[in-house]
């Protein structure tokens, strides 16, 4: 896999998609006028200077016309905020080839690699590709590992091994996975998927009823029963429009890919919403932290407790009932089975 290629797909979009009034949006107090580019910049982090709420950057992002590809935003070109109509607009000079003594903004190429990310994409790259929310009937489907040529159960880079059930059409390249826990809605406790654990890549070497394949890439051991999934040929990444779903969600805080139990900003996670609820790369969801009810001290009848906010979160890969998404930002901690929320709420 090509992951520099995978880094392009991550770099600021056209924000065109205005999900709030433009009358809603709200600057930060003490906000700059305007704000030279650095690297090691985010959209989010960007946005998270000019306003309360960074998902709305679309709101107040002005394309410009005499720039070549306005929508990407390098190290180096200056945010100045101006006043559109009575509202706030945010607009880009390309500082590079600005003169002095006159702001008087040019024309200029830059490699679409150099330019700032959404986030952070070292963050996400790890759950970009390789990890699958499957069926439970998915991966028993599957073509499954066998034994190694030469007899060993322990399979590794660049080892060859025997398969079966490698099913029409077959592909060239296949990723291997181990099945994982099933995730649970944690209300309704209603089966969602099943987490496909990465193990490793492996190439093709002779179809048919007992295939041979060699082992490409191993992140962990591969062993009998393991499983070999297909391998599209060009794995395009979304780009990440931050925005709010349309109409009310509510779901939760499933997993943490690592076990951990308390989250902060830039952890990944796994939510109760997925394709099937309308869910899309870049939603942005309010988490709320939903406390364990507690008994009234007076009527001792079982109280629960409000929520409170706890911070926002982006969709980053949905799957038909589940998504990853990255935490970016939080005012406490945040646990599992916490509530996710629109943030228009």
């Amino acid at each position: 896999m090509n992951f520099p290629r995978l880094f392009v797909t991550l770099l600021v979009p056209v924000m065109l998609c205005m999900t709030a009034r433009a009358d809603e949006v709200r600057l930060v107090e003490g906000h700059p006028d305007r704000y030279v580019v650095k690297r090691g910049d985010t959209l989010w982090s960007i946005a998270g200077r000019f306003l309360e709420d960074p998902w709305n950057w679309p709101t107040i992002w002005r394309a410009n016309p005499f720039i070549d590809n306005p929508h990407l935003i390098y190290p180096g070109d200056v945010l100045v905020l101006t006043d559109a109509g009575g509202q706030p607009a945010l607009k880009v000079l390309r500082r590079e080839n600005l003169p002095v003594e006159k702001l008087e903004p040019r024309i200029r190429e830059q490699p679409v690699d150099e330019a700032i990310t959404t986030i952070p994409p070292g963050v996400i790259q790890p759950f970009l590709t390789t990890p699958l929310v499957v069926g439970r009937d998915d991966l028993e489907k599957a073509g499954y590992v066998v034994l190694g040529v030469e007899g060993n159960i322990v399979i590794g880079e660049p080892s060859e091994f025997y398969a079966r059930n490698v099913v029409e059409p077959v592909a060239d390249v296949y990723q291997v996975f181990h099945p994982g826990d099933e995730l649970i809605h944690p209300i309704t406790q209603e089966y969602l998927g099943t987490e496909a654990i990465y193990l490793g890549d492996a190439r093709m070497l002779r179809a048919g009823e007992t295939a041979k394949l060699r082992v490409t890439r191993s992140v962990e051991e591969i062993a009998p029963a393991d499983r070999l999934m297909p391998v599209e040929d060009d794995i395009v990444q979304p780009y990440y429009h931050p925005h709010a779903p349309e109409g009310d969600v509510l779901g939760y805080i499933i997993k943490a890919p690592r076990g951990v139990s308390e989250l902060g900003p830039y952890s990944v996670v796994v939510i109760s919403l997925g394709a099937a609820n309308g869910i899309e790369e870049g939603h942005v969801l309010r988490i709320r932290h939903r406390k364990e009810p507690v008994q009234d001290p007076v009527t001792r009848e079982v109280l629960q407790l409000p929520e409170e906010d706890s911070g926002l979160l982006m969709v980053f890969r949905p799957f038909d009932r589940v998504s990853y998404a990255l935490v970016l930002s939080a005012t406490r901690a945040i646990h599992i089975g916490d509530s996710l929320v629109s943030p228009l709420k």
